[in-house]
């Protein structure tokens, strides 16, 4: 449809003009033209001219005047699909998704066979995940370009997504047969293996199998295809064909796990001894194969397991694999096993270091060549990883001091000497041999990421940034290049450290940061909606598709929401005060001349901070510029700004409880599996006093978990709650939602009559649990205060420790204790203290510690770490220096010392 507002021709050569500039991203001669048509005085208020006037701008920066010139335009000429048009992409650069969709379908209708207006709006349907709309546009684009290809494959996609496998089958199959190729190249193989996905995901393995064979031979990704087939013909039965199959895979790639699996799968064993020979017969065909030889040892059990076992641990110690002992730990999860593995390996330390061999019998046999001197230094490293994972501390650290007094220049040795302090519960001990690991390798990018991540498990956020900054950006700090390359495990652990630091609005910062990260990716999808349909990468795209779909699952996600959650909720619990008002409470009842010394100091630090802002300032001006520099050169539009995150503003927030519930919807919707997610809903709806969302996330909770520790106190102050409301005559529950918790109350309080009854049967029936210990103690001091010494007698009882209770639980109850929760209970925080000295005697959190100031750890020269003096920090606890008993530093070296030197433990070894 011509415009309402026509130009004559002269001026329509320069509108033209005008367009082709905007294509060519020559913005600054786009303007000229626009200025020559808008200086005419019968023009000056052309509604397409001032709308590409403003798109050129919106390009060149000027958000402002672009969106001013684009509503003028619009207002003069509201029949023009080009005002509609160009509203829309001004909306689309600012991520308003719904609103240019809105414009397009305007545009639409003054221009509705428009192919450019009805591509873009498919890309926004599609990234909004209209489906509906979007097969809609799809086939109008079809209709108006049935020659395209991109027409064909849009318009069948469109149905795949929808479900529709029928139709979106029979659109590819018309597509196909009506191309005629002598050469098939690679979009087309890309394009037939689309097609068969869409056959398989309608269910139709026979015809999927069917297509395979007979497009086989068109299609160049000859590996999909045969992995294809094979799990075709396990899903139809045909055994025979698929062990061809998987004896071909396996000969092409002997160390793929999924490929053995299959195999023994479609020659139909099951019984341990017949998967063991079969196994042993690929060992045979496939002498290099690691699988092979590992996969036995998932089945295997006593004598079959020892010898499977043995024969695996010497030829991989003799050959030195380091992560040896990582590739085993799925054995783990059977003590017989573990039993078995421990055995073996101190038996062949034992021999090692008496005659050299494995075993007697080889030492015996003089056709057995002695091992190598390499044997002794991966079998101690091995035994080290294997105590460390047992928790027996103090021997696996006899071992790995050995080995390091065997082979001091071993990296692993190092990090695997740190990983055993962490678990053993001295965080600062482990930072140091970190710190020495990556000073002997300082151009290993692993070893220094590891330093970094143990330096924030031990809050020392600053050392962690320079250590980082030795593989950033120069001329940037670390913490800024980080966050621009999308670094969620530095920031993740960032900010967990400011949340122990109790630093609220450093570490929302990171959690928010870290959401705008997950924001950017799921719009850099935008990209590939074109790009994929064009180069014909089919199936990823669809894979892409869902990936994006359930994004927010992602594990670095959950983290740092249940951080924000969690630093959310403790705001809205203790609010921080403002900060004019605590210089306020600082100033009353100070003596005249303290007072003056005051005003002056205020003064000098009010100057300091606004030249400081001043600077930084400067500093964002000069980066904007630099942005706009690069973006005028690139010709992209301008990505809307986002709010800079102060901090200090961060932790005030006006509502935390809907800016906690921001970062829980969307774990709410994509990990409804995990009970965390209900738990913190509930604290949340809790504090809002909305008794049906509480419910609801209780019963979603008990599907999970129905004996859940934290569910049971969440179950129990629900009670109370309810309790509360209905005995309160000026905050009545609403019939028809006392109707609903009526209807679930047997469920949730099993009959109890009330809380404290329902809290005593939980303890009574999960007495030996150290989380319901822990849980059932705090509810019952919380219900009736009368009870607190019965409450701190559970929760310091010898009974919890008896059983080999993991050091993060025996800590969990030791801060409880030491907190104050229960008021001051010196004697029973001091027995239970020397208890968990005797059970984890290298866990800084139960050393004597003494409140002192403490200079920072030096992360850059090995000769500081003779030093004593380490720091722990609790949660929400502060700083304080650990003066160690004489036992316990006693043996504690340097690094630097002479090798001759007995390290902790030295290299004597017991055996068991």
């Amino acid at each position: 449809m011509p415009s309402s507002d026509p130009l004559p021709p002269k001026e329509s050569a320069v509108f033209r003009k005008i367009l082709k500039c905007y294509e060519m991203k020559q913005y600054k001669n786009g303007l000229k033209l626009a200025k020559q048509i808008l200086s005419n005085p019968k023009f000056t208020e052309h509604g397409e001219t001032l709308a590409m006037k403003g798109l050129t701008l919106n390009c060149l920066g000027r958000k402002d005047e672009a969106y001013e010139h684009v509503r003028r335009g619009l207002r003069n000429d509201l029949k023009s699909h080009v005002c509609w048009h160009v509203y829309g992409l001004l909306q689309r650069s600012d991520k308003k998704y719904d609103e240019a969709i809105k414009c397009y379908r305007n545009a639409l209708k003054w221009e509705k066979d428009n192919i450019q207006i009805l591509r873009d709006l498919s890309l926004l349907q599609i990234q909004m995940r209209d489906l509906e709309g979007y097969r809609e546009t799809r086939h109008q684009l079809f209709k108006l370009r049935p020659s395209q290809h991109a027409s064909w494959i849009g318009f069948a996609m469109s149905y795949h997504l929808l479900g529709d496998y029928e139709t979106a089958m029979n659109i590819l199959e018309t597509f196909l047969s009506s191309q005629t190729m002598d050469t098939y190249d690679y979009k087309h193989s890309e394009l037939l293996l689309y097609q068969n996905n869409v056959i398989q995901e309608a269910g139709n393995h026979e015809q999927a199998l069917q297509h395979l064979k007979d497009c086989g031979a068109q299609i160049l990704d000859k590996l999909a295809v045969q992995e294809s087939m094979g799990a075709l013909c396990l899903k139809l039965g045909r055994h025979e064909d698929a062990v061809t199959i998987y004896k071909g895979l396996i000969e092409r790639n002997p160390d793929n796990t999924e490929y053995y699996r299959k195999l023994m799968e479609a020659r139909k064993l099951s019984e341990p001894n017949e998967l063991i020979e079969a196994y042993r017969a690929m060992q045979e065909e496939y002498p290099q194969s690691f699988s092979a030889r590992r996969l036995p040892l998932d089945i295997a059990t006593g004598d079959t397991f020892r010898a499977l076992v043995d024969e695996h641990l010497r030829r991989n110690l003799r050959k030195g694999v380091p992560p040896l002992f990582v590739n085993l730990r799925s054995l783990y999860r059977d003590s017989a096993k573990v039993q078995t593995i421990g055995e073996l390996v101190e038996c062949y330390y034992q021999n090692l270091i008496s005659s050299g061999y494995f075993s007697a019998e080889d030492a015996a046999n003089p056709d057995v060549r002695k091992e190598p001197a390499s044997a002794l230094l991966w079998t101690m490293y091995y035994l080290a990883q294997h105590y460390d994972h047992l928790r027996e501390s103090e021997k696996a650290l006899d071992f790995i001091n050995a080995a390091i007094e065997h082979t001091p220049t071993l990296i692993e040795l190092f990090v695997t000497k740190g990983r055993i302090y962490k678990h053993a519960g001295d965080v600062l001990e482990a930072v140091k041999w970190l710190d020495e690991a990556q000073s002997l390798d300082t151009a290993d990018r692993y070893i220094n990421s590891k330093c970094a991540k143990y330096m924030l498990r031990a809050n020392q956020i600053k050392e962690a940034d320079e250590i980082c900054a030795k593989f950033t950006r120069e001329g940037v700090s670390a913490m800024e290049n980080l966050n621009e390359m999308q670094c969620m495990w530095f920031q993740t652990e960032c900010a967990l450290a400011y949340q122990r630091l109790e630093k609220w609005g450093d570490a929302l910062k990171k959690c928010h940061e870290i959401d705008r990260h997950f924001s950017e990716i799921i719009e850099d999808q935008f990209d590939f909606h074109t790009y994929c349909m064009r180069k014909m990468t089919l199936r990823s795209y669809v894979g892409l598709l869902r990936l994006e779909d359930v994004l927010r699952r992602h594990p670095f996600y959950f983290k740092a929401a249940k951080c924000a959650i969690e630093v959310y909720l403790r705001l809205f619990d203790k609010p921080l005060a403002a900060e004019s008002a605590v210089e306020e409470l600082d100033i009353e009842n100070l003596p005249a001349p303290e007072l003056k010394k005051l005003r002056n100091k205020q003064r000098k630090a009010q100057k300091k901070k606004a030249e400081q802002e001043n600077a930084q300032s400067k500093e964002n001006q000069k980066k904007e510029q630099y942005c706009r520099k690069q973006l005028y050169q690139d010709g992209d539009p301008e990505a809307p700004q986002l709010d800079e995150l102060i901090p200090e503003k961060l932790a005030r927030p006006d509502d935390p409880l809907e800016k906690a519930i921001e970062f829980l919807k969307p774990l709410q919707q994509l990990a409804k599996d995990n009970i965390e997610t209900h738990l913190m809903a509930f604290e949340i709806y809790l504090r809002r006093n909305k008794l049906l969302l509480m419910l609801q996330s209780l019963k979603r909770a008990r599907k999970i978990d129905a004996n859940n520790a934290v569910l049971h106190s969440c179950i129990v102050r629900f009670y109370r709650a309810l309790e509360q409301r209905l005995a309160s005559p000026d905050n009545a529950v609403d019939p028809s939602v006392r109707v609903v918790i009526d209807r679930e109350r047997e469920n949730l309080f099993h009959g109890h009559p009330s809380a404290i009854a329902l809290n005593d049967a939980y303890l009574a029936a999960n007495r030996d649990n150290c989380d319901a210990v822990y849980e059932a103690a705090k509810i019952m001091y919380t219900l009736d205060e009368k009870r607190r010494d019965e409450a701190i007698t559970l929760t310091a009882s010898s009974t919890v420790l008896s059983q080999k209770v993991p050091l993060e639980k025996a800590t969990k109850l030791f801060l409880l204790l030491k907190s104050g929760y229960f008021g001051p209970c010196e004697k029973h925080l001091k027995a239970f203290k020397l208890l968990c000295q005797k059970r984890y005697p290298l866990a800084v959190v139960f050393a004597d510690v003494t409140a002192t100031p403490i200079t920072t750890l030096t992360t850059t020269q090995s000769s500081n770490a003779d030093n004593t003096q380490t720091t722990v920090t609790d949660s929400g606890s502060s700083r304080c220096v650990v003066t160690a008993t004489s036992e316990q530093t006693l043996g504690k070296q340097a690094l630097a010392d002479k090798p001759s030197k007995k390290q902790k433990n030295g290299p004597e070894i017991k055996a068991n």
